[in-house]
């Protein structure tokens, strides 16, 4: 038994299937994060902003990279009110040299130039904080490297 050709379809030439580009993901993460933000909401939410925006980064750390390096970002909310203060400030300094260290691994494998590492950590937000702003330029790195990693993971969806 033979079947028709469908009329715009010749037998001699058959069709190719169609290529797919990858998937976006279906949650795109946030690459809204500021230092203005982060300071101002900061000061008017009595230092919770700074807690969230901390909180999310590590977790989109976490989507980002750990399917790569086989790693996991403690939660900062736990780290900042159960662990840090139990450590006497130790658990503060080894998450964030750990957490820093996460991004400059991250924008390595990516390609990108490493503007975060746990040098940066060391430098700017610990003995950076002898000149003020050191902790800010710290922050607005971090800040600026999770806005493009995130940028990344939504465009490729890995």
């Amino acid at each position: 038994m033979t079947y028709p050709t469908q009329p715009n379809q010749n037998p001699a030439f058959p069709q190719q299937s169609p290529v797919y580009a990858a998937p976006a993901p279906i949650y795109q993460l946030p690459t809204n994060r500021s230092l203005a933000k982060f300071i101002l909401l900061g000061i008017i939410t009595f230092g919770i902003y700074p807690i969230v925006i901390m909180t999310t980064s590590a977790e989109d750390l976490n989507i980002i990279a750990s399917r790569y390096d086989g790693k996991k970002t403690m939660n900062y909310c736990l780290m900042f009110f159960l662990i840090g203060w139990l450590t006497l400030g130790i658990g503060w300094l080894v998450w964030h040299n750990n957490f820093s260290a996460r991004i400059g691994n991250e924008q390595r494998r990516r390609g990108m130039a490493p503007t975060v590492t746990a040098a940066t950590y060391w430098l700017w937000a610990v003995l950076g904080s002898l000149i003020v702003v050191g902790p800010f330029i710290y922050y607005y790195k971090v800040l600026r490297a999770m806005n493009e990693l995130c940028a990344a993971y939504n465009a490729t969806g890995c």
